[in-house]
């Protein structure tokens, strides 16, 4: 039987202990000044006197640059000196000011940033060696452990709060996001700060608040330490990040696209688009789907997208994909990510035009002609058929299809004519298909949609 882990007496001696690694941040930033009432009234207007007057006697002159300084939180993580906060604690700051625990200060450097995990890396020049906390693994972290969050909330000076794991694996916009979220109370100055296990471990970074008030109602966010980890190696290192690259567009696999596709489950990654990359060379093909990377299996775009950025440039990996029903092992030297540029895919054999248009479910469809492609902005690199209108009331227009997309594939096949589509659906009924999965582009943007049979 499982043992709920019970609530400590106390946890001064934890504070006490943990609280000299724990660091107030203090930025200055200089502000443009500005020239008028902006904002207040138009330009030329008759108060614009009246109004500038006004802003002199109780703002003093504002049209002088002036600097501006804000509070945030931090923790030493090396005795020499190198200490871990957000990356919006700091960012555009021109001086940044270290506080700490016994009460001295320091000025300290920025190393380097990660804007995509929001950390920061900053180092400061002790005479002696500074007191400093550990990472602790934060995948170990189980709902409902307790836990411990540190820092300088509403620049009031050193606090702790504490509270429970809330929840684990919470995403809110970022790519690489891994959210431990607590109770624990974090509020505005909490940022940067760190959340502590029951060993004194760090095992996140508080980062942002859930609140309609700005203050806290007890949903935190702290970015897991196992992804912290990862980009301060690498700030300290290079000074900058260096993510692995696999050179794929995907998207996640619905229970539809699966059943179109024959697949047992909707699981895995779906390949949209190779452009030219490391995937290209290895012989990904668009349409197929990533079932394992370097060992691990992959369950959703997410997962695999932070276990490439984790993996290290240069490495060749074995990447397992399902294509047309069966599995084939592609080896790929990943690349740099933020060393990527955007590249198109090559261009596809021309086709004879056909100018009549032909309505299947729910869409009226036309293969590109010159006119067509003069009119939605196409090259002529570009094939497939045009989507020039979509019944409203058709599955088609629910799952997004619009006029002006472009079909390029049907069943994993090129498309260049209603005629291709036709016998593409003709062989997903014969092979007791109940969709067909769809390749469809937007301005370029390319993502796969499986519409039903029984409607076209």
């Amino acid at each position: 039987m499982a043992r709920a882990q019970s609530m400590p007496d106390s946890f001064a001696d934890l504070a006490e202990r943990i609280s000299p690694s724990v660091v107030n941040i203090t930025t200055s930033t200089m502000v443009a000044g500005r020239t008028g009432p902006q904002g207040i009234v138009p330009e030329g207007s008759p108060f614009e006197d009246f109004f500038r007057e006004f802003q002199d006697r109780n703002g003093g002159d504002r049209s002088q640059p002036r600097r501006s300084s804000a509070l945030g939180s931090g923790f030493v993580i090396s005795e020499d000196g190198y200490i871990v906060t957000n990356n919006h604690v700091i960012d555009g700051a021109d001086e940044i000011t270290i506080e700490f625990f016994e009460g001295f200060t320091l000025p300290a450097t920025l190393v380097g940033t990660d804007p995509n995990t929001d950390i920061a890396l900053l180092k400061v020049e002790a005479d002696s060696p500074l007191k400093f906390v550990s990472f602790g693994d934060s995948d170990a972290s189980r709902v409902g452990n307790w836990v411990l969050a540190m820092g300088n909330p509403l620049g009031q000076g050193f606090s702790v709060s504490a509270g429970i794991v809330s929840a684990r694996n919470r995403a809110l916009s970022g790519t690489y996001d891994d959210y431990i979220q607590t109770d624990a109370a974090i509020n505005r100055g909490n940022s940067g700060g760190p959340l502590f296990n029951m060993k004194g471990e760090v095992i996140g970074v508080n980062t942002a608040i859930l609140s309609p008030n700005g203050g806290s109602i007890g949903i935190g966010f702290s970015m897991a330490s196992n992804v912290v980890q990862k980009v301060v190696a690498q700030l300290k290192e290079y000074g900058e990040t260096r993510r692995g690259w696999l050179g794929v567009r995907i998207q996640d696999v619905t229970p539809d696209m699966a059943e179109a596709l024959g697949l047992a489950s909707a699981s895995g990654a779906m390949v949209s688009d190779v452009p030219e990359g490391p995937a290209m060379d290895a012989g990904m093909k668009a349409g197929d789907v990533i079932v394992k990377f370097d060992g691990r299996d992959v369950t959703d775009t997410r997962e695999l997208v932070r276990a490439v950025g984790n993996t290290e440039v240069g490495k060749s990996v074995r990447v397992v994909v399902n294509r047309g029903g069966n599995t084939e092992t592609l080896l790929i030297t990943l690349g740099r990510r933020e060393e990527a540029e955007r590249s198109f895919p090559a261009s596809q054999q021309l086709a004879p035009e056909e100018p009549a248009e032909t309505q299947l479910m729910g869409l009226t469809l036309s293969p590109l002609t010159t006119d067509l492609r003069a009119e939605l902005g196409l090259s002529e690199s570009d094939k497939g058929l045009a989507v020039v209108a979509v019944d409203e009331g058709a599955e088609a227009f629910e799952k997004g299809l619009r006029q002006g997309d472009v079909i390029t594939e049907a069943g994993q096949a090129q498309v260049m004519s209603v005629t291709d589509l036709q016998d593409k659906i003709d062989e997903a009924r014969e092979a007791g298909r109940k969709s067909i999965l769809l390749l469809v582009r937007r301005g370029g943007d390319p993502r796969f949609v499986a519409l039903s049979l029984d409607q076209s």
